[in-house]
């Protein structure tokens, strides 16, 4: 059988500061891609690093009266140190001041020079400090930068350029042939309509400051910093440099960035690629931004959030656990330690921490941290294993599709599955009377928890291994495969072990609670209990949602409630996308009189708050069986 390889990166950070929640959450989804993929039998190849150079980084070392280098060198060490601590599992990484890096990005520059894409003229126009990017005064928004929206500056000099405009319908043709190629979709369409209102030649070098690779036939001039960053993808591969290695892993399988720099790689580095003439990146993905009250995060603006500080207050675990559950891939996300804190209750806490914490409690007591050998099984039983092979198998399926919060929530129905698998089947009422039967639901429990330590190892390396070791179980288990997960592979007769809560519930204080206290106006006419006690309010999960034919701002959505499926319409488009809401589990009116919607029918209502402008779903804090009353 062929060996299964598979290369995917992170932008290269530029060190002009210490890094942010941001780059932690980009760097975050790779790790547990990375992760994921050699569960599944790949060779990976998973890659970071810092971007070096640039006038901006030479300016910053000016201002603090040391070299660049000098400069960025504990910059770099601090983005390394904070990997360390977020449990980032990087195969290589790159600093576009290596020797390494500099010999390719130089060599690339001959070769395309060499192949006529290359030219030289004088540039006069805008340039973008910030952003390292140059614009025509026809693309400038109110004469700012568009990207980022600060002051741009005027630039006089000579330059060699890149013929971006000889490439634009190659490449417009590849991104039609290749519908996975830029994703989301909406990222994709930008960057078609951005190609087809013209791709004017690419400055790509400077002589206004030498902070730089040198142009190797032209030393005055330096590259043009983004040229030499996007080239880090080929150094890493081992492009020029180990034939062997860089045809195992080239074209990179998938490449993660965040929004604002999709057209970077979405446009001037294939075509640079197709001047290389090499196969372009099979996936492009452009992530969201992480916002606060609905604004992105920057250090100009001061809302930038220290992941540092969360690690120590949290967790390296719960804040991987939040950034990946949370924030639906590909769509903005908002941040709050108040959301965080929620996560951690709530799916930590009570739902992962009590299934452990009960399992453990129940061994503990009848059969004093032995897992006994299973009996005979029921239906129950029987029911369990199969949504365990199903979970599984979701699971692998939404991850493949990066579907990443999806297939999470598909770990925690199984640990949901679980938890109500102890209501059902009353083991301290067969500890009584039915030891044999005891045997075999006190398994079935560790069995489950074995799935669950293997499916959450890309998420949360950590507990995934504290859970295995725990459960008695020798070895990583990092080096375990999904393939290898079989029902009744956990060997009866293990020694678990007692330990301290995984999550322990994070308690606020009235001086920690956000916000002032609200006036309460325009309440509606006061209710009798008996009025309320009309009103039948269950749990249900969504199963399925996408837009409503007939209206923009309706979803249309799938839920299952108890043993029934419905159908609900809601008017949520404006705040939730449909893949942010499969798997949610959310309070519907169950008694609620159906009705069509602009021609759909409705069979419930969902219940949401809002304020602000803000809409959110009410959800229960921990899980409980679908169908459940809410009193």
């Amino acid at each position: 059988m062929p060996e299964k390889t598979y290369y995917l990166t992170t932008p290269i950070y530029y060190p002009s500061d210490k890094l942010h929640i941001g780059h932690a959450y980009t760097t975050t989804i790779a790790d547990m891609i990375a992760r994921y993929r050699k569960m599944s039998g790949y060779q990976v190849l998973f890659v970071t690093g810092s971007d070096e150079h640039g006038q901006k980084i030479e300016r910053k070392a000016l201002e603090k009266g040391s070299n660049p280098l000098e400069y960025v060198t504990p910059i770099v060490e601090s983005f390394q140190d904070l990997w360390q601590k977020l449990n980032i599992s990087y195969d290589d990484f790159i600093r576009t001041t290596e020797e390494r890096h500099i010999k390719v990005v130089q060599a690339i520059f001959t070769k395309i020079w060499e192949n006529g894409d290359i030219y030289k003229s004088k540039y006069e126009g805008w340039y973008c400090n910030p952003c390292e990017a140059f614009w025509l005064e026809r693309q400038l928004v109110d004469g700012n930068c568009p990207d980022c929206g600060r002051p741009v500056e005027l630039t006089k000099e000579e330059s060699y350029f890149f013929r971006l405009s000889k490439y634009a319908d190659r490449l417009l043709q590849h991104i039609e042939e290749h519908p996975e190629f830029i994703q989301p979709e909406s990222r994709k369409n930008e960057m078609v309509a951005f190609i087809k209102s013209g791709l004017e030649d690419l400055c790509i070098s400077r002589t206004s400051f030498d902070w730089g690779i040198p142009v190797p036939i032209n030393a005055e001039h330096v590259i043009y910093v983004w040229f030499d960053a996007l080239s880090n993808y080929l150094t890493a591969a081992g492009y020029l440099q180990d034939t062997e290695e860089f045809n195992r892993y080239w074209p990179a399988d998938l490449h993660i960035v965040g929004k604002e720099i999709v057209r970077f790689h979405t446009i001037i580095w294939p075509i640079m690629l197709m001047a290389l003439d090499l196969p372009l990146p099979k996936t492009i993905f452009g992530h969201g931004w992480l916002v606060m009250d609905g604004d992105k995060m920057s250090k100009s603006k001061g809302n930038v959030v220290d992941p540092l500080l969360l690690i120590e207050e949290f967790g390296a675990d719960a804040l991987r656990y939040f950034l990946l559950r949370e924030i639906s891939f590909g769509h903005d996300g908002n941040f709050s330690r108040e959301a965080l804190i929620k996560r951690t209750n709530a799916d930590l806490a009570n739902d992962l921490g009590n299934l452990l914490h009960r399992s453990t409690a129940m061994l503990d007591k009848y059969y004093h941290l032995v897992v006994p050998k299973p009996g005979a099984r029921q239906q129950v039983d029987l029911d369990l294993e199969q949504l365990a092979a199903e979970v599984v198998s979701v699971y692998q399926e939404s991850i493949d599709e990066l579907k990443l919060n999806k297939g999470i929530a598909e770990v925690w129905r199984l640990i949901g599955a679980g938890n109500k698998y102890i209501d059902e089947t009353t083991p301290w009422v067969l500890a009584k009377n039915d030891p044999e039967r005891l045997a075999t639901v006190i398994y079935s429990l560790f069995e489950v928890l074995r799935y669950v330590a293997v499916l959450i190892a890309p998420i949360m390396p950590g507990t995934a291994q504290e859970i295995w070791s725990r459960l008695g179980l020798t070895g990583l288990v990092a080096e375990c495969q999904f393939a290898d997960l079989v029902w009744g592979g956990y060997p009866s007769g293990s020694k678990v072990q007692k330990g301290e809560p995984l999550f322990p519930r994070i308690e606020i204080t009235e001086d920690e609670a956000d916000g002032e206290a609200m006036e309460l106006t325009d309440l509606k006419e006061e209710i009798t209990i008996d009025d309320f006690a009309k009103i039948d309010l269950r749990v249900a999960q969504i199963i399925k949602a996408e837009p409503h034919p007939n209206a923009d701002r309706l979803l249309k959505l799938q839920v299952q409630v108890g043993p029934e499926q419905r159908q609900i319409v809601a008017g949520i488009a404006e705040h939730y996308s449909p893949d942010q809401l499969v798997g949610k589990e959310i309070i519907i009116v169950a008694n609620l009189k159906p009705a069509k919607l602009r021609g759909e029918l409705s069979q419930g209502m969902l219940l949401a708050a809002s304020g602000d402008g803000q809409l959110a779903l009410v959800t229960p804090e921990r899980t409980v069986p679908l169908g459940g009353k809410v009193k």
